[in-house]
């Protein structure tokens, strides 16, 4: 057997064989077709979407949306909040406060906060009375919408739940009064009925409007009722 090379070939030749075996190696072309993204997409990538499942690989671009403020999230504008303040602690039209913007402009955490604030300062020893103060309201404010609404108010349970919430900051005010002059009795009383007639004004005042005629009484003195038993709480009678 004899071997010689030709030219990068290799050529075998056999003394005791007719036939000459010869072949060449070469090196293959190959290439990898892994997708029109220019290679970006690895193969796993590209198997999907062959297949119809690239929507496994969407991915929602949300870097360009500017994330929200957390108050503007929760929908709460504390300069609405403070303005409806101003309003129920100072409910006389000469001041030119837009005082129905409390009612025809209903939020729940302005309301909600004076609640929680009245029900704070009075858990001085006992505590019971903070799910009262919640219980009440809620269920008072619903009470107040029906009576209205039975006399033929136009007003939404949302607009009195705020109202009536709003109009508890005259008894917040007069609780730090009645703690330093809770020993006389008569001028106790006499902050005691002016924070009443206070907050059943402000509240009656933007629920009770002319369309209930004659029948104004009829809805003012359960709000009056209903801001006594809001008293009687705090003071714990």
């Amino acid at each position: 057997m004899q071997f010689s090379p030709n030219n990068g070939d290799f050529t075998f030749v056999s003394s005791s064989e007719a036939q000459e075996l010869s072949g060449t190696i070469s090196t293959p072309d190959v290439k990898l077709n892994i997708g029109s993204d220019g290679g970006k997409d690895p193969y796993a990538t590209t198997f999907l979407r062959q297949r119809g499942y690239g929507w496994l690989l969407e991915v929602d671009d949300d870097d360009n949306e500017e994330s929200k403020p957390l108050l503007e999230e929760l929908d709460i504008d504390l300069k609405d909040i403070y303005y409806k303040i101003r309003c129920v602690l100072m409910p006389m039209p000469s001041l030119g406060f837009n005082r129905q913007v409390v009612r025809d402009n209903p939020d729940f955490w302005g309301p909600l906060a004076v609640v929680l604030f009245f029900s704070m300062i009075s858990i001085y020893g006992q505590f019971r009375v903070v799910s009262w103060i919640l219980t009440i309201w809620i269920f008072g404010s619903l009470t107040i919408f029906l009576l209205a609404r039975v006399l033929g108010g136009e007003v939404s349970y949302g607009q009195v739940l705020g109202v009536i919430g709003y109009s508890l900051l005259p008894l917040i005010v007069i609780a730090p009064l009645l703690l330093v002059i809770g020993r006389f009795d008569v001028v106790s009383t006499l902050i005691k009925l002016f924070g009443v007639f206070w907050a059943a004004y402000s509240a009656a005042s933007l629920l009770v409007g002319d369309e209930f005629k004659t029948k104004k009484p009829l809805l003012i003195y359960p709000i009056f009722l209903l801001y006594i038993y809001f008293l009687s709480l705090y003071t714990g009678v």
